[in-house]
């Protein structure tokens, strides 16, 4: 299967354990590969046979603004379930990483939904 990816897009999320910790937002970089046929995209200049790369952008903002999440796990779904239900991808592997843990570079979770 075909990918689309885009790396370590940079959002400011509420998010944590704690109220104090969603209190301020945080620096997550996201990776999105959407796993899907691109073999007409070269062929045409069809909408439909490829997918935009900001549409994309646009919809893991929105899911990040829409509310406070505790957990990266949670945001990360929501991410993957809201690009499947656009039909945008047959499947999605969204990765999340966040900066809370001290000497370290960073934590990061993945996951792959497929529609």
């Amino acid at each position: 299967m075909d990918k689309i990816v885009i790396q370590n897009l940079e959002v400011d999320a509420p998010i944590g354990l704690t109220e104090t910790e969603r209190g301020r937002p945080q620096r997550l970089l996201i990776t999105v590969e959407l796993e899907r046929d691109l073999a007409e995209a070269g062929r045409t200049d069809s909408e439909a046979a490829t997918t935009r790369y900001d549409a994309v952008a646009d919809i893991i903002r929105t899911v990040v603004a829409e509310r406070p999440r505790k957990l990266v796990e949670a945001l990360a779904g929501e991410i993957a379930s809201a690009i499947l239900s656009q039909n945008l991808a047959l499947a999605v592997s969204v990765e999340v990483k966040k900066f809370s843990i001290p000497r370290s570079e960073y934590v990061a979770i993945q996951i792959r939904r497929t529609r």
